[in-house]
């Protein structure tokens, strides 16, 4: 079947929000105040339907296959990632609990915050095609796209072969992390 890649929709936040808390683990336990992905899902459920926050529908792409929904990627300005990210510490005072977060985006580079697909589909190429269209935008944009993979990630292999260089390690949520940047000359560490 073809792959599909479409901006999503707020009636995406049911098929969205468990995969993104899947995907993004501990770092959504983070920004949610909770320790399951399942409490993350309902929490990032919410937000997905809003406007200006990191993991909102505006900054999302979805991949469909014959028309239903497969996976998805979540980017946006590096420039905007502090501002983004003030929905979740202000979620997080809310709860009690302290407001810092280490925002991932960095000025002048789109940020790949997440690329998922589910289980089944994955192994026909379908990441590669979704993170090209992140890149086409990127290339669009005139910036190069960066994201974070945690350590033993096996998709770190995907991002390789698309062109990817390490630039640098980060530890977030208590995981190491290497940034990866395509799209401009980087020197690896």
């Amino acid at each position: 079947m073809t792959l599909r890649i479409r901006r999503a929709q707020m009636f995406d936040a049911a098929f969205a929000a468990p995969l993104i808390a899947q995907t993004i683990g501990s770092i959504g336990w983070t920004l949610t105040g909770t320790d399951n992905d399942e409490d993350a899902a309902h929490i990032i459920a919410q937000f997905f339907v809003g406007r200006g926050n990191r993991l909102s529908f505006t900054h999302t792409l979805i991949a469909e296959e014959g028309g239903r929904p497969v996976g998805l990627a979540v980017l946006y300005a590096g420039e905007l990632a502090h501002d983004l990210d003030e929905v979740f510490r202000e979620h997080r005072r809310m709860l009690g609990l302290p407001p810092e977060i280490v925002s991932e985006g960095q000025a002048g580079e789109l940020y790949l915050d997440t690329l998922a697909l589910i289980p089944e589909v994955r192994g026909r190429g379908y990441g590669g095609q979704l993170l090209e269209a992140c890149a086409q935008k990127a290339d669009q944009l005139g910036l190069p796209l960066a994201l974070l993979v945690e350590a033993g990630n096996p998709a770190e292999r995907l991002y390789t072969r698309s062109g990817f260089v390490p630039a640098e390690k980060v530890r977030l949520s208590g995981h190491e992390y290497t940034r990866m940047v395509r799209g401009r000359s980087s020197v690896s560490f």
